[in-house]
């Protein structure tokens, strides 16, 4: 897993990488209750806002790692949107393909955020 300053994590398994938020976020978050998804088949550029998080504390929006196109979404979070309180890191966001994976190799393992969030 690789992880990102503004708090999310990327998992990838060959082509695919799945997208979330970390257990950090999700605690400074607050109790999630709704969740925007993106469109299977949106293209996407790093930086991009792609989901809207609403908790009872604020908004927020994740961002996109990196260019890419979404392939999959997590459709049960729009049901259960305090699933990610639960469970951040079994609760993904959506799934992507980038030409641009090779940048992964520069975010922060876990051990580096541990020290960023620290």
């Amino acid at each position: 897993m690789k992880f990102t300053e503004e708090h999310e994590w990327l998992d990838a398994d060959g082509d695919v990488i799945t997208v979330g938020i970390t257990e950090h976020a999700a605690t400074q978050l607050g109790d999630v209750v709704f969740v925007e998804l993106p469109e299977v088949g949106t293209t996407v550029a790093k930086g991009d806002e792609i989901v809207v998080i609403e908790s009872v504390k604020a908004a927020s929006d994740i961002l996109a790692p990196l260019d890419g196109e979404i392939v999959e979404v997590n459709e049960a979070l729009v049901d259960n949107p305090a699933a990610v309180n639960d469970d951040a890191v079994g609760s993904w966001f959506f799934k992507m393909t980038s030409p641009a994976a090779a940048e992964m190799d520069e975010m922060m393992d876990e051990a580096a955020y541990q020290a960023f969030i620290g």
